[in-house]
């Protein structure tokens, strides 16, 4: 796995009983980056080029990774609960997030929730909406290096970053994240039959960013978002799966800066 050398830092905010852990780095405007369903591998070189005229943060969602587990949870609005009290503590009233795959989902529902806090928003290939055509790929099913190696367009691109054999502490680290995953979106999975309706009120910019060989997440959900939000477009991006950060990681920072500037 690829992980850069620059400088972040790893901080820790207690929330509802729990302890959240997430890496903080750059300075200027902040941004929320919420990753996978997979877990946050660590400060990745996407953060690092977000880093580079914002300041990042990047957490462990409640339940994976090295934040503690809200053993009540059972849905990603839940997540997207903790999260808002999370930066009611940190004091932040103005942030930009970027959600990654299923954080994209948690993203659009704590837009639901308290868009006046969300500046702007870039969602990349979030489930979350029940596809018109296509199927979201069911993880649950498949060996986890499978599911992960279908996120990539480019499979030598997964090669370069995880190695034919994954480090133990990854394999680890998706193992644990599935568990959860399967806790938050089972029956339906990967989406929210309430979601569209209420996307319906949210005027918060946003971006749609998708791979244009995107397996894991059909299309036609980024349509979907596209349609329920007031204030949405879509970018394509070619030769590209569902991992964009990982796969073409500069020109998606490149695009989420450009659409907070904006």
């Amino acid at each position: 796995m690829t992980t850069t050398t620059e400088t972040y830092r790893a901080e820790q905010v207690e929330v509802a009983g729990l302890r959240v852990q997430y890496l903080q780095g750059g300075t200027g405007e902040p941004i929320l980056v919420l990753h996978h369903s997979i877990g946050n591998p660590g400060w990745l070189s996407f953060h690092q080029e977000l880093a580079g005229s914002n300041s990042v943060c990047a957490p462990d969602l409640p339940g994976y990774g090295q934040s503690e587990r809200p053993e009540w949870a059972r849905d990603p609005r839940d997540l997207a609960i903790l999260l808002h009290q999370m930066l009611d503590k940190q004091g932040v009233e103005d942030i930009s997030v970027i959600g990654l795959g299923f954080g994209g989902w948690v993203a659009a529902e704590m837009a639901t929730m308290h868009q006046h806090r969300i500046s702007s928003m870039v969602l990349v290939g979030a489930p979350g909406i029940q596809p018109e055509e296509g199927e979201i790929l069911d993880q649950m099913l498949i060996d986890y290096h499978e599911y992960v190696q279908a996120g990539f367009h480019d499979e030598s691109k997964y090669d370069a970053e995880f190695g034919e054999s994954p480090d133990p502490e990854i394999m680890e680290l998706w193992d644990f994240s599935r568990e959860m995953t399967a806790r938050l979106t089972w029956k339906p999975y990967m989406f929210n039959r309430r979601l569209s309706a209420l996307l319906g009120e949210v005027q918060t910019p946003t971006l749609i960013v998708w791979g244009d060989n995107d397996a894991v997440v059909p299309i036609s959900v980024a349509h979907a978002y596209e349609q329920a939000l007031a204030n949405a477009r879509i970018e394509v991006i070619p030769d590209c799966g569902h991992l964009v950060d990982l796969e073409q990681p500069a020109r998606l920072a490149e695009l989420a800066v450009a659409h907070f500037g904006s």
